[in-house]
């Protein structure tokens, strides 16, 4: 049977934690023996990317109820494997505050996603706490505890860590336990821990942290107004997303975005061509990564007129979506408050806008799961004209028309 209170370790963690960091297999799988007894753990990474394309991972920080550890998964020789296992039994729910990153670094290192998972940020917004708040402010909401900030910036890579900093890469877990208690509870009081159900499942896709090279250009702002320039954009974007992949440095570091832009829109085709681009570092033309874009641009113009891509769909609202999605704004912010729902998990302004241009044909999350029962049927009822917003005693209300 597992527990939330445990029951007692085989090693001495209060001596592992305070002096040091686990650093052996042997002491990783029985920590990970030890906290695959409960029913939750708390978890939180400490990593660097400024000069790496992929996260390096520089601590890992775990606890439950009845011990905390911390893990150097840069110790010389050490398997995360037992790490990995305990991110895949599904009898322990692995808590993250803002998990996407931590989970982005796990599936990268360890082809797996932690399941069954639950995210502290995300529940404290279904549960009224505001729009993305932060670890620091549910601990000093929650616990009211003010966390010593003065560790924040530290570089993780540097060994060895001073107590101080150990003790503040600590925090990030001991705390987070109180929270994940107070939040779980309030879910279920509210009856809303199947919404953060619909949450966890987008954060345990496969889809949500594996983007093929090939969509890279996704991430781009559109800054393009034809289908060849799309067809440019989509190569060059690609090779960008390999190469910096292959050499684990930034995307930046590869080509800028504006660089990708300005290639799109003049298509050069030749290394004098590409080195007259402003955005083009002089001589760079003359690489093989100048031959790589010059050859990404061929590819692209070869491609029959018929069958280039077609640029994403430009929606044209009808006249008065304006006007009808800053309704939708008004209704959004009185649910939000009265519901106790962070607005920004509900809907952002994109929906509001297609909900106002497109009714109930519009391919937004406003319009599914809890998000259309919360707020999507009523903002459908507004634009139709069926729900009215009115002041009544200095305070706006929505009222059904009914007659």
């Amino acid at each position: 049977m597992r527990s939330d209170t445990g029951g007692g370790t085989s090693l001495n963690f209060a001596t592992v934690t305070k002096n040091r960091m686990i650093q052996t297999t042997a002491d990783l799988e029985a920590a990970c023996q030890e906290l695959a007894r409960s029913s939750y753990i708390t978890i939180d990474t400490e990593f660097l990317r400024e000069t790496t394309f992929w996260p390096e991972l520089c601590l890992i920080q775990m606890a439950n109820a009845d011990m905390a550890v911390i893990v150097d998964p840069m110790a010389p020789g050490i398997d995360l494997a037992p790490f990995f296992a305990l991110m895949a039994n599904p009898e322990v729910v692995k808590v993250f505050h803002a998990a996407r990153q931590d989970i982005e670094i796990i599936y990268h290192l360890g082809d797996l996603i932690p399941h069954p998972l639950f995210d502290t940020q995300v529940a404290a917004m279904v549960c009224g706490f505001g729009d993305s708040v932060s670890y620091d402010q549910l601990v000093s909401r929650i616990k009211n505890v003010q966390i010593d900030k003065s560790s924040r910036f530290t570089d993780w890579s540097r060994r060895p860590l001073t107590d101080k900093q150990l003790e503040y890469a600590l925090a990030d877990v001991t705390h987070l336990r109180e929270i994940y208690q107070y939040l779980r509870k309030e879910l279920e009081r509210e009856g809303r821990s199947s919404w953060l159900a619909e949450e966890m499942a987008i954060l345990e896709s496969r889809e949500t942290y594996d983007l093929h090279p090939d969509n890279a250009w996704q991430r781009l702002k559109m800054r393009v107004r034809k289908p060849i320039e799309l067809a440019v954009l989509q190569r060059v974007a690609a090779w960008r997303e390999r190469e910096a992949r292959t050499r684990n440095v930034p995307r930046g570091r590869i080509l800028k975005d504006d660089a990708i832009y300005e290639v799109a829109q003049q298509q050069p085709k030749d290394a004098e061509a590409l080195g007259r681009l402003r955005t083009i570092p002089k001589g760079w033309e003359r690489s093989s990564a100048g031959a790589a874009i010059i050859e990404a641009v061929a590819e692209a113009l070869a491609i029959p007129k018929a069958e280039l891509p077609r640029l994403p769909r430009q929606n044209h609202a009808p006249e008065g979506a304006g006007a009808a999605g800053e309704m939708l704004k008004v209704l959004l912010k009185l649910i939000s408050e009265k519901e106790g729902v962070a607005a920004k998990i509900i809907a952002n302004s994109e929906d509001l806008d297609r909900i106002a241009a497109e009714g109930d044909n519009a391919d937004v999350a406003a319009l599914k799961g809890w998000r259309r029962e919360l707020f999507g049927d009523m903002a459908l009822k507004l634009i139709n004209g069926e729900v009215a917003l009115r002041f009544v005693d200095k305070k706006i209300e929505a009222m059904e028309i009914t007659g």
